[in-house]
């Protein structure tokens, strides 16, 4: 910056991070994705575990209260050291509901489907996140669009639910995957320009964006192998 005073050769900057972010955006950025890397391999173990052990799925009503009611925890926590208790306790949950949803497709679609939609998911993480990191763009303005597409994709959850719309399930994926592109670009961008200093939170929304990502992106292969 113009108003930085230049340093002599050998010397460093204490504020400066990795890449040229600051130290406090690199210490968010780097804290987030360790935790990010062993929140996933939690819930991947809870996931295998229950999916070994051929653990019914808690249903709609009891996730929706253990999704949201787990997530309000770590709200409530992010600010202290028990916040690294809720976010295990939360993908553990998460990693719990996915075990039985993946043994299904295991069990009669194969290995093919799953393996698809992890691969096409990390792909897609890491395509995005590199974008937000590589540009160090502002992406503050898709704060609008995700207000209103989680009420909406919420309502269109709920509505088919009620109805067993079974039709609507791949529309309705479809939504979360652009929903979840759109959350990773914007909470990588919030923690590369500095609005983001809370890791446990910015790991929260990564996580959720990926597991909906690979759920939908699940459905969706799995319907295209129907065909």
């Amino acid at each position: 910056m113009a108003n930085e005073p230049l340093m002599r050769s050998g010397q460093t900057n204490p504020a400066a991070g990795v890449g040229g972010l600051s130290a406090d955006v690199s210490n968010v950025l780097r804290n987030t994705y360790m935790l990010l890397a062993m929140t996933l391999g939690f819930a991947s173990l809870v996931a295998y575990v229950a999916m070994s052990l051929h653990l019914p799925h808690p249903g709609f009503i009891l996730t929706l209260a253990g999704f949201f009611g787990l997530l309000f925890l770590v709200e409530k926590t992010a600010d202290s050291a028990m916040g690294l208790v809720s976010i295990f306790l939360f993908t553990g949950f998460l990693g719990y509901t996915l075990g039985p949803i993946l043994d299904a497709y295991l069990q009669y679609r194969g290995s093919g489907v799953v393996v698809s939609a992890l691969g096409t998911a990390s792909f897609a993480f890491v395509g995005l996140s590199a974008f937000a990191l590589i540009t160090r763009k502002d992406f503050s303005f898709l704060s609008g669009f995700l207000t209103v597409g989680i009420f909406v994709l919420m309502g269109a959850v709920v509505f088919a639910w009620l109805f067993e719309l079974s039709g609507w399930h791949t529309a309705i994926s479809v939504g979360f995957v652009l929903f979840s592109s759109a959350a990773i670009l914007y909470q990588t961008g919030a923690i590369v320009n500095g609005g983001e200093r809370n890791y446990i939170r910015a790991t929260t929304t990564l996580f959720v964006s990926f597991y909906n990502l690979f759920v939908s992106l699940l459905q969706i292969f799995g319907v295209m192998g129907d065909d």
